[in-house]
């Protein structure tokens, strides 16, 4: 099967050039960039053609998800919000919803996803935002926070409380009731677009609920944060590929005490241990885009495996980066400066370390005989 992403790493190479670390100070993706890739499908690659996408492999999108990791963390994490919420979509629409909205996602119009609120993060149980239907109409009330790419953002899907169980709903960014706020000075990702969302009573038609309401909120949210995972783990591979390229370029051109950096041992263990750090991130990542492709049974552990061992590797391997770099890699903005803050929010997002080790050692407690 050809790839359809095929040429398109070099296209955004091209767009993003020297840039990024522009883009990271300034705090700001040019908007006319996000509408472009948008509008080519690469925002969301794996929306099948019919709707408009590329119909991109798991393992295609995911590669190509690194090199776009390798150039601009907070372009990637844009790409991921937007694939988020494609997924959601796909994952909890009907059919009339899926051609409704699907369409909207790969020609231009860009997308958030909403989980996280004040006292609710990983704790799903504390989410209060409420969404309740009202004859044909769906009520909207409740708040977002750390939205990524909510600032850049057309479309928001939001989950919250509905009945006794939860729900998803596609909420227009310029519909009445909804506030867009910036977080500001965030530590990574600086471009990324995050803000806070407040909705205040938005009233919406009935169509923009996503799968109908009750359903279990934790497997809502999981759907979702399934291709997150995904795609940050993904990401984190680039991030780690970015930070070897800097750190052997840097070993090979510095001489200190007669000869090149990279001949000391201790520099050359730090090499080593960041192309240790690629290739297993990169392995972990492979054999969660195979079992998304295979539909097998365990993509869901295989997901956070991925994202555990990529984000981990990616924080560490940063350090290690900046640590071969010295005072050459400690200047704002620089690739792997970018690279070290950026890696520390991975840990975070999309189910933090310590979620994951949770996750996986249930798995542990419950297959393993």
């Amino acid at each position: 099967m050809a790839d359809p992403l095929a040429g398109q790493r070099d296209l955004v190479s091209a767009l993003v050039g020297d840039q990024a670390d522009k883009w990271d100070l300034a705090g700001e993706l040019p908007e006319e960039l996000l509408r472009q890739l948008g509008a080519a499908g690469l925002l969301c690659a794996q929306v099948p053609a019919a709707h408009g996408g590329l119909g991109a492999s798991s393992a295609a999108n995911g590669e190509f998800t690194a090199h776009v990791g390798s150039l601009c963390s907070s372009l990637r994490s844009v790409m991921t919000s937007q694939g988020m919420a494609a997924w959601t979509i796909q994952r909890l629409g009907d059919a009339d919803q899926q051609r409704a909205w699907l369409p909207r996602l790969t020609s231009g119009q860009l997308a958030a996803v909403g989980f996280s609120e004040p006292a609710a993060g990983s704790d799903l149980s504390a989410m209060d935002t409420r969404i309740s239907l009202e004859g044909d109409t769906v009520v909207v009330s409740g708040q977002k926070v750390w939205v990524t790419a909510a600032h850049y953002a057309d479309l928001l899907v939001v989950f919250g409380r509905c009945g006794d169980g939860g729900a998803a709903v596609v909420v227009p960014a310029t519909a009445p009731g909804v506030l867009v706020e910036r977080v500001a000075d965030p530590m990574g990702c600086r471009a990324a677009g995050h803000a806070n969302v407040r909705l205040d009573a938005v009233r919406l038609p009935a169509t923009h609920l996503l799968g109908g309401v009750g359903q279990s909120l934790p497997l809502l949210v999981t759907a979702a944060l399934a291709y997150g995972r995904f795609s940050v783990a993904w990401g984190c591979v680039g991030i780690l590929r970015a930070c070897l390229r800097a750190s052997a370029e840097h070993a090979r051109s510095r001489q200190q005490f007669g000869t090149p950096l990279g001949q000391h041992q201790l520099i050359a263990r730090h090499l080593a241990d960041l192309l240790v750090a690629e290739q297993v991130a990169t392995r972990a990542c492979e054999h969660a885009s195979h079992c998304w492709d295979a539909g097998s049974p365990d993509v869901v552990i295989a997901t956070v495996l991925a994202k555990h061992v990529s984000a981990g590797h990616a924080a560490r391997g940063a350090a290690s980066a900046v640590q071969v770099l010295a005072s050459a890699g400690a200047r704002d903005g620089h690739v792997v400066a970018r690279a070290y803050r950026d890696a520390k929010l991975m840990e975070i997002i999309e189910g933090s370390n310590e979620i994951c080790q949770l996750i996986l050692s249930q798995h542990v407690l419950t297959t393993v005989r």
